[in-house]
């Protein structure tokens, strides 16, 4: 294992626990889902940043659905057929 990553690890066992101080799990649980769960939060986060760039670019627009949940989608031609300068 690449000593840079168990610090990273350990980070996420420790927020892992912070939520939920009553968590208990094998090495195999806590791999599939309390790290995995970590990681989501992580990306979820990264994702984010980068959709609000790129809608700041002009790159994707961004709706609201009758949900309230916001969707993301490239711009279309005016025929519906590839973005503009595409």
């Amino acid at each position: 294992m690449c000593q840079a990553e168990k610090p990273y690890i350990a980070r996420n066992v420790l927020a892992y626990l912070s939520k939920h101080r009553d968590a208990r799990d094998t090495l195999e649980g806590i791999v599939e889902w309390w790290l995995v769960e970590q990681r989501i939060i992580e990306q979820t986060a990264a994702v984010k940043e980068v959709l609000d760039e790129l809608v700041a670019d002009g790159l994707l627009l961004k709706s609201e659905g009758a949900d309230s949940r916001v969707f993301y989608h490239v711009k279309r031609g005016p025929r519906g057929g590839e973005p503009p300068g595409g």
